[in-house]
């Protein structure tokens, strides 16, 4: 028989395993209704995840990594900002490209 601790752990990889899924239909999703379906099936897994993982931190089921400090949040931050930067200025690229092509 399956321990407390191991189904809440299981669950809780589900759940984000889950999560990352809908993130990348919803990413992909052209039918508007259906995309905000997923949307709200996805915030619904959401909060059953952040309820889950509270009770498994309050029952020292599941120990969270220690803090981060300031300056790796900021280079985290940088990081992603640089990315996006970098992404966008792709996207435009590939879109100025694909007008001239049309032309």
């Amino acid at each position: 028989m399956m321990k407390e601790k191991d189904m809440v752990s299981d669950y809780l990889s589900e759940l984000n395993s889950s999560l990352a899924g809908y993130a990348q239909i919803i990413s992909q999703c052209d039918n508007q209704e259906l995309r905000n379906a997923f949307i709200q099936i996805r915030n619904a897994d959401e909060k059953k995840q952040l309820e889950l993982y509270q009770a498994a931190k309050q029952r020292n089921y599941y120990t969270p990594a220690s803090q981060a400090s300031q300056q790796d949040i900021q280079q985290v931050k940088q990081q992603f900002t640089q990315g996006n930067t970098m992404n966008a200025a792709m996207m435009n690229n590939q879109q100025m490209n694909q007008g001239q092509q049309l032309q």
